[in-house]
């Protein structure tokens, strides 16, 4: 058989394939907002993305990418966007003000964040509770950088409106609002948290990229990212949220045997902060923080409750975890 005419059937077959991928899905065209995809938090999102395996599934992801996960999640409910990858604990959130949004999976087992004083402040902060009365960079307000240090300084006594939580962003942003001394502290993920590190300008205080941290803190594993979209949403589309799952899922399992140097040739280089040897340390420091089942755990769900217990509009709420993961698709994207 001629060259081309192998080429010509290796081209219909996958054509062929393509269209019924793309046939098998109720909507092939999903929106979905993130809120800081350079954080390595939302990393297995850009490995499926730059290693198509969205695409492989007869998906055309649009990633809208916020602020801040509250921005994301405010998309999600207004209706500009299908789905998000965003922090567990809006599952929870969202439940107590009537939104039925469920996680489908998990992506991330650690949190990641990192909550550290600059150092001009480093000498009058001995304990969380010192920083009362300062500005704590989060990536948005309400999002998850900003929930964990609520909580961090609730522990210690101190009320959410007793700091000032300043949006910084990830990345860049977050970088130059410490550099600048717009805040006193932050509250945010990797690369941000080892660029200012390596530089010298934060004094770390709590640190959830690691198993050991996050138990310290909150005594098991905590979810952190996720994929999650309404209940409505599910119902209407399930073989699209199966092939969702299954897009991130490989990355998942990509990601479990990836090395920093893979992680660093695959995703886009402005990622790397003009650094690429920090940004190697960055992934060596948080590839353990990434779900390895997909699968939320009840002692997780446990953690995020407890995490939310003491913000004063949770204190109080009842809520059904059970009605916030839906793990049917990650049982079948793992082929169980």
């Amino acid at each position: 058989m001629k060259l081309l005419n192998i080429l010509g059937l290796a081209t219909a077959a996958s054509l062929a394939f393509g269209s019924a991928a793309l046939a098998q899905v109720e909507k092939p065209d999903v929106s979905l907002g993130v809120g800081g995809k350079s954080l390595l938090y939302y990393l297995p999102l850009t490995i499926a993305e730059q290693k198509g395996f969205f695409k492989e599934e007869g998906l055309n992801v649009t990633i809208n990418d916020f602020r801040g996960g509250s921005q994301s999640l405010q998309a999600l409910v207004g209706g500009s966007v299908d789905v998000v990858t965003g922090a567990y604990e809006h599952t929870i959130r969202m439940q107590t003000k009537g939104q039925d949004i469920r996680a489908v999976l998990e992506l991330g087992r650690f949190p990641g964040i990192v909550l550290a004083v600059g150092k001009e402040k480093a000498d009058k902060v001995k304990s969380i509770g010192d920083l009362k009365g300062m500005k704590i960079g989060v990536t948005a307000p309400g999002s998850s950088t900003a929930m964990f240090a609520t909580y961090l300084l609730a522990k210690e006594g101190v009320k959410p409106e007793e700091v000032a939580f300043i949006g910084v962003g990830g990345g860049a942003t977050g970088v130059a609002a410490m550099q600048r001394g717009e805040i006193d502290a932050i509250s945010n993920l990797d690369p941000v948290i080892s660029t200012l590190a390596r530089d010298n300008l934060i004094t770390i205080l709590a640190d959830t990229r690691t198993e050991e941290g996050t138990k310290k803190i909150f005594g098991g594993n905590n979810p952190a990212a996720v994929l999650y979209t309404k209940q409505e949403f599910i119902e209407n589309n399930p073989k699209t949220v199966q092939a969702l799952v299954n897009g991130l899922y490989k990355a998942l399992k990509w990601l479990d045997t990836a090395t920093p140097e893979d992680v660093a040739d695959t995703v886009p280089a402005q990622y790397h902060l003009n650094d690429r040897t920090l940004y190697l340390e960055a992934v060596k420091n948080s590839l353990p923080t990434y779900s390895r089942t997909g699968v939320i755990t009840e002692e997780g769900q446990k953690a995020a409750m407890e995490l939310l217990s003491y913000d004063p509009e949770m204190a109080k709420a009842t809520v059904d975890v059970s009605k916030t993961f839906d793990g049917q698709f990650v049982k079948k994207a793992a082929g169980n």
